[in-house]
C-alpha cells in the first residue's frame, strides 16, 4: 500500500509506504513529524508507480501545470528518456580530446590497482608478510624497492593497523 501524503506545515507531498506499519512519519523537506492516521491521503493505491504518478499529477496541478504534465509522457517513460538523452561519458571524453581507455586505465589504478599491477596497500600488506622481521623499517624498505615513499608506506601501515588489517605489537607487524 501507497499512499501520497502531504505535509501540513510546508506542503511539501511524498508517498508513504504502508502507512499502516508505523505511528509517525517525518517530512522530508521541513523534517516535521506527523503522525500517519492524522496525515490526509491525497490518492492511495496498491502500486507504486501509479502512487508516483499521482503525486507527480498532483504537484503539476500545484503549480498550476496540470496542462503540460497532460502533455507529457508518464514518469517512468520520462526516467527512460532521461537516461537515453545525451552523450555517454566516453564520447564526452573523445569530443574533448581525452583518452577515453587511458581515464579508465587509471581509475582502476587509483582504486586498488585493478589494472594487474598490486595497489600501493597490497605492496605495504605483502611486505609485512614477506619480511623476515615485519619492523616498520622492514617494510617501507621493502616498499621503496616497490617505489612506495617512505612516509606514504608509514601512513599505509598506520591505516592498515587502524582497520584491524594488521596488528603491532613490540614494533613488529603482522598480518591478520
Amino acid at each position: 500500500m501507497y499512499a501520497v501524503v502531504g505535509c501540513n506545515e510546508c506542503a511539501a507531498m511524498w508517498l508513504l509506504s504502508d502507512p499502516r506499519t508505523s505511528d509517525s512519519a517525518a517530512c522530508p523537506r521541513c523534517g516535521k513529524t506527523h503522525r500517519t492516521a492524522k496525515l490526509k491521503r491525497l490518492f492511495e493505491s496498491d502500486d507504486r508507480a501509479a502512487a508516483r504518478e499521482a503525486r507527480a499529477a498532483l504537484l503539476a496541478k500545484k503549480r498550476d501545470e496540470s496542462a503540460a504534465f497532460a502533455d507529457v509522457a508518464h514518469v517512468s517513460e520520462l526516467e527512460r528518456a532521461v537516461e537515453d538523452a545525451g552523450i555517454d561519458d566516453d564520447e564526452y571524453l573523445d569530443a574533448s580530446g581525452i583518452d577515453a581507455d587511458a581515464v579508465a586505465d587509471a581509475g582502476a589504478r587509483a582504486e586498488g590497482g585493478r589494472s594487474g599491477s598490486p595497489s600501493r596497500t597490497e605492496i605495504v600488506r605483502n611486505a609485512v608478510e614477506a619480511a623476515d622481521e615485519p619492523t616498520e623499517a622492514a617494510v617501507v624498505d621493502r616498499a621503496a624497492d616497490h617505489g612506495i615513499p617512505a612516509e606514504t608506506a608509514r601512513e599505509i601501515l598506520e591505516k592498515l593497523t587502524r582497520r584491524g588489517e594488521l596488528s603491532e605489537t613490540g614494533g613488529r607487524y603482522r598480518v591478520l
